[in-house]
């Protein structure tokens, strides 16, 4: 009997799961398709940026050179600090220099004396010639001693001008307003012959600085025709003004830099051995942070991609370098759809391959969807936070 009853209550439960079973397969059966998040995938010109690392200029940097040898006497400015055009910066030892001039200005009297007497003697000379008391032999004899008396003397007063010209490399002056550096050398070295210091200093300008960087030959070509383009919208003739404020820079700390940089000259010639070339731009240093030797990014935009296809970053799933997004269809069922993303742009990726105008991309609940599957989409709206 016991048997037969276990039997009995068996059977009764595998026929309740069996009805339970049935239920849920029903219900699931019956279910509606789940709410997921699509957006409309963008359409737009996007302007292509990119970076190039490059150094800064003063827009003058002037060696301040010591033109003669000698002992430093005296220092008169303060480093780090602001020069005006004149203002004395070194002097030299010129006592050597003076002993010079001296010495040549002796040479210069020298040489007069002996002009004098040449001149006295050719006088002397010419009007005995004319009655024949002296040969003509003679007479071309004293021309000639007169001519290179006075020859001799043209000799001595360019020694001494130059001799003046070495006095006064002894007191060495700012040929620029600007900001000058750090002395190379201190008062009592020895200045002006290696290997001792011949560039004592640097003076800079830095109310406008340069900044200069390389690019290859394809980002020039690019460059170029987007400086083409540029000028032909303002005034064709006006190829100075081309890429007005079009560049950026990107400090070392990451912050970009106030004022937009203008487009200055691309040097003549590729370099060979690296396949580059070399930009200048130049950038208002107004508050002055922009100093000499930094090293910054350069932001150029290189051309426009017009009508360009743009996607959140959040859609696009990447594997092993592979990109994919899922699209839901017209039918509502989603398909995993494999992408080219081309750049970033901020907050979103180009994509220039894979979708096209129109599509709907899953935005949120990409771990809900599976290929095949069947979604109810609800629109949604995405607000890109880029500047870009």
């Amino acid at each position: 009997m016991e048997i037969i009853y276990q039997r009995t209550f068996s059977i009764l439960v595998a026929g309740v799961l069996i009805i339970l079973s049935s239920c849920k397969e029903d219900a699931a059966k019956t279910a509606p398709p789940p709410d997921i998040q699509v957006i409309n995938v963008m359409q737009k010109d996007v302007p292509i940026k990119s970076e190039f690392v490059g150094q800064v200029y003063g827009l003058l940097d002037i060696p301040i050179r010591a033109r003669v040898e000698g002992y430093l006497e005296g220092i008169h400015f303060n480093e780090g600090l602001p020069v005006k055009k004149g203002d004395l910066l070194y002097t030299i030892d010129s006592q050597p220099f003076l002993a010079e001039v001296a010495a040549q200005k002796s040479k210069v009297a020298e040489a007069q004396t002996y002009l004098v007497n040449a001149e006295n003697e050719l006088a002397r000379y010419k009007p005995l010639a004319e009655i024949n008391a002296v040969s003509k032999s003679d007479l071309d004899a004293a021309q000639a001693s007169r001519d290179a008396t006075e020859a001799s003397l043209d000799a001595a007063k360019a020694n001494l001008r130059i001799s003046n010209i070495n006095l006064s490399y002894c007191t060495i002056k700012s040929p620029i307003d600007g900001l000058i550096g750090k002395t190379e050398a201190r008062a009592g070295e020895f200045v002006g012959r290696e290997p001792n210091p011949v560039i004592l200093n640097m003076v800079s300008q830095i109310e406008s600085t340069r900044v200069q960087f390389f690019i290859t030959e394809a980002d020039y070509l690019k460059l170029v025709n987007e400086v083409i383009e540029r000028g032909e919208e303002n005034d064709p003739s006006a190829t100075e003004t081309r890429q007005h404020g079009n560049f950026e820079l990107i400090l070392a700390d990451g912050s970009v830099y106030e004022e937009k940089g203008d487009f200055d000259f691309i040097d003549r010639n590729v370099d060979a051995s690296t396949g580059t070339i070399l930009v200048q731009t130049i950038f208002p240093n107004k508050s002055g942070i922009l100093r000499p030797g930094m090293f910054a990014k350069v932001r150029v935009q290189l051309e426009i991609i017009e009508n360009a296809i743009l996607v959140p970053q959040r859609c696009v799933l990447e594997l092993q370098g592979q990109y994919s997004v899922f699209v839901v269809e017209a039918d509502n069922t989603v398909n995993a759809r494999q992408v080219k993303a081309s750049n970033r742009l901020g907050d979103l990726w180009l994509i220039s391959e894979g979708l096209t105008t129109g599509d709907k991309v899953v935005i949120d609940g990409m771990q809900k969807v599976a290929s095949g599957m069947v979604v109810n989409p609800i629109q949604t709206e995405f607000k890109s936070q880029t500047n870009e």
